[in-house]
C-alpha cells in the first residue's frame, strides 16, 4: 500500500486557482469530503491513511517546525490517527482533515482545526508534503477551513500556533488575516511559540 500511495503522490499535478469552500453534505460514507475547493477535497482521516500519515509526520520540515511525534511504523501511524484525528472528530465535531487532490485522488497534506485545553478557541493546523509546496495548496485549504469554521461551525475566532522560526507558516497566517497576539508555552515543548488570532465575522 505504501509504495502505491507514494507513486500516486508523485503523479499529482495542480491546475485550478484557490477559492472558498463548498460544504459537502450529500454522502454518508465516512470517506466523503467534509468540504472542498476547486482543486482539493478535505475529508476525515482514517486508519486507511496510515501510510500517508507515516510519510508526512517523518518529513524533516514537519519534525523541525511542528515536532517529532515518534511515529516510526505503520502501527504507530494507525494509533496516531485514531487517538488524535478520529478522537477529535468524535469529541469536538472537527479536527485535522486529510487534503486530497481532486484530479488524482492523491493525499498531499492535512489541514483543519485543533482544540487545545489551554485555548478557548480552536487553532488552524496545516502541513503538506514538501514536494507540494509553493503551489497555493496550503492557502487554498486553510482559507476553505476558515470558511467552514465561520459558516458551518459558527466559530467567532480561530487561533494560529506557530514556531517563531517557521516563516512560511507565519506569512500564510498573515495573508489569511491573522494578527500576532502574544508568545506562549505549549505543553511538551521547551521553546515559546507565537499565538496568532483571526476574528471570524458572521457570514
Amino acid at each position: 500500500m505504501g509504495s502505491d500511495v507514494r507513486l500516486r503522490h508523485a503523479s499529482c499535478e495542480a491546475r485550478a486557482a484557490p477559492s472558498s469552500a463548498r460544504i459537502i453534505s450529500t454522502l454518508d460514507d465516512k470517506m466523503r469530503p467534509v468540504f472542498d475547493t476547486p482543486r482539493l477535497f478535505l475529508r476525515q482521516a482514517s486508519s486507511e491513511d496510515a501510510s500517508f500519515i507515516l510519510e508526512l509526520l517523518n518529513e524533516p520540515s514537519y519534525i523541525d517546525n511542528i515536532g517529532d511525534r515518534g511515529v516510526r511504523a505503520a502501527v504507530d501511524a494507525i494509533n496516531y490517527v485514531e487517538e488524535k484525528y478520529v478522537a477529535s472528530y468524535a469529541c469536538h465535531g472537527f479536527g485535522l482533515y486529510l487534503v486530497e487532490l481532486k484530479e488524482a485522488s492523491c493525499p498531499i497534506g492535512i489541514c483543519g482545526l485543533v482544540k487545545r485545553d489551554t485555548l478557548d478557541c480552536p487553532d488552524l493546523g496545516f502541513a503538506f508534503l514538501q514536494r507540494f509546496w509553493s503551489r497555493g495548496f496550503a492557502t487554498e485549504a486553510a482559507s476553505a477551513t476558515l470558511d467552514y469554521a465561520r459558516c458551518k461551525l459558527k466559530l467567532r475566532c480561530v487561533y494560529g500556533v506557530v514556531a517563531p522560526k517557521n516563516a512560511r507558516s507565519i506569512r500564510l497566517l498573515e495573508r489569511l488575516g491573522f494578527r500576532h497576539v502574544r508568545s506562549m508555552k505549549v505543553p511538551g515543548q521547551e521553546l515559546e511559540t507565537n499565538l496568532y488570532e483571526a476574528e471570524l465575522k458572521p457570514a
